[in-house]
């Protein structure tokens, strides 16, 4: 199956993510998965580049059934603060990664044509900050309050007031985390063009 090793690199990305997002970064500012995550969207852009638009929503529907996999079994660990997973971010992830890669593909076979870089950083950016938006929002945004008080409890230390990315006026903590995470992806995205432009060389030569 020619798909498989998309297959493979974006199961892998996912549940390294979902157990790297435990560990904190920079007084939890950022956590580990915030460096693995953002691989997934240069999986679905060399797919979508090598195989075409269906190949890559084939790669990331497995990605999404193991994100979601990942998360109900992160909902049953019960860490000292409640479980490892609450039920908001469990929601919030599954629908902004599912929204967001689906749009990167979008992005990306419209701009296909152009300049080899154009099409996956553009993709990359948009989709990178749509998945930032929804995650956040839906997972600790406090006026978004159909979850519940139960799954509202789980997360209100993210409405806490904080310093704007640790030096600027209070916002709630959500918002810097949510920026924080922001400004990685999109330095990320730059950076991955590189690995983008070698493996869909490397691999072209090999079809041909």
């Amino acid at each position: 199956m020619k798909h498989f090793p998309g297959v493979i690199a974006m199961a892998t990305i996912v549940v390294a993510s979902n157990i790297l997002v435990q560990f904190l970064l920079l007084d939890g500012l950022l956590t580990w998965g915030a460096f693995s995550y953002p691989l997934a969207f240069l999986v679905t852009d060399v797919m979508n580049r090598l195989y075409g638009p269906q190949a890559a929503r084939q790669v990331v529907l497995i990605g999404f059934v193991v994100g979601i996999v990942c998360s109900l079994l992160g909902t049953q660990i019960m860490l000292d603060h409640g479980p490892a997973v609450s039920l908001r971010v469990a929601v919030g992830s599954a629908l902004a990664f599912l929204v967001a890669q689906l749009l990167d593909i979008a992005v990306f076979d419209r701009l296909r044509h152009g300049k080899w870089w154009r099409a996956p950083l553009a993709s990359t950016v948009i989709g990178s900050s749509v998945d930032t938006a929804l995650f956040f929002t839906i997972s600790f945004a406090a006026w978004l309050t159909i979850f519940g008080a139960a799954a509202d409890a789980d997360v209100r230390w993210a409405w806490e007031a904080a310093p704007l990315l640790l030096v600027g006026p209070e916002a709630p903590l959500w918002i810097t985390l949510m920026l924080a995470d922001w400004v990685l992806k999109l330095i990320l995205g730059l950076l991955t063009l590189v690995p983008f432009r070698l493996i869909v060389t490397k691999v072209s030569q090999n079809i041909v």
